[in-house]
C-alpha cells in the first residue's frame, strides 16, 4: 500500500524488527495475510453498519499493519513469489468488499438513498478496478492507470468515518459520492487504455 519510497524506508524501519520476530516464533507471512483480513472484515461489519466508526476505524487501521507486515516477512524468509502475491491481492479485495459493504448497510439505515447509491458503486467500482488490471495483464496488456487506487480509496474512507465518528456533518457522504465518481472514471480510464493496446493493427496496402 506504500508506494513512496520516504515511506517504505520508514516502515521497513519499523516493521522489520516485528517481522523477524514473528519469524523467530514460525508465524507464517500467509497467517499474518490471513489474520489481518480477518480483523478488518470484522471490523468493519461489527462497528461500521451500527455507525460505531471511531473503534471500527482505529482497528481496521491497526490491521493495515498486517497487510505492510506479511511482505516483510516474506522477503526476510525468502519466501516472497507468486503465492503470495496472490494471496495478498485477493484477501485485499474481500477486505475492500468487507469496509464498503458495511457501509453501505450503514447508509441503509442512517442515510439517504443517493449515499446507499454511492456507497454500492464504491463497492462494485473497487472489485472492477482491480479486475480489470488483472483482466487486462491476462491479455497480454496494463492497465496501471487512475486516479483512484486501493490505498487511496481506504484512506479517503476510512479518515472521512473517523472524522464523522467524531461528529462532522456530512463527510462521509460527501467522501463516499466523490469515491464513486473517482470509482467510475478509474474503470472508464483502463477500459479506454486497454482498447488502445489491443486495437488491432490497420493493415498496410502494397507500396
Amino acid at each position: 500500500m506504500l508506494n513512496n519510497p520516504a515511506a517504505r524506508k520508514v516502515s521497513t524501519f519499523v516493521l522489520e524488527p516485528l517481522a523477524r520476530g514473528l519469524l523467530k516464533l514460525h508465524v507464517s507471512p500467509d497467517a499474518v495475510t490471513v489474520v489481518g483480513t480477518l480483523i478488518t472484515c470484522t471490523a468493519a461489519l461489527v462497528f461500521f453498519p451500527r455507525g460505531d466508526f471511531i473503534p471500527g476505524v482505529i482497528i481496521i487501521a491497526a490491521s493495515v499493519i498486517a497487510d505492510l507486515l506479511d511482505g516483510t516477512m516474506a522477503r526476510l524468509s525468502g519466501r516472497a513469489g507468486p503465492w503470495g502475491n496472490f494471496l495478498d491481492a485477493t484477501l485485499d479485495r474481500v477486505a475492500d468488499g468487507c469496509v464498503f459493504g458495511a457501509l453501505v448497510l450503514w447508509s441503509v439505515a442512517y442515510a439517504e438513498p443517493w449515499v446507499t447509491a454511492a456507497a454500492l458503486t464504491c463497492l462494485v467500482g473497487g472489485q472492477v478496478i482491480s479486475y480489470a488490471k488483472a483482466r487486462a495483464e491476462a491479455v497480454g496488456a496494463t492497465a496501471n492507470v487512475g486516479i483512484a487506487e486501493r490505498a487511496e480509496r481506504l484512506i479517503v474512507v476510512l479518515l472521512a468515518a473517523l472524522l464523522a465518528g467524531f461528529g462532522v456533518p456530512y463527510v462521509l457522504p460527501v467522501a463516499l459520492a466523490l469515491l464513486a465518481i473517482v470509482s467510475v472514471i478509474t474503470v472508464i480510464q483502463r477500459i479506454v487504455v486497454v482498447r488502445r493496446q489491443l486495437r488491432p493493427q490497420a493493415p498496410q496496402g502494397d507500396s
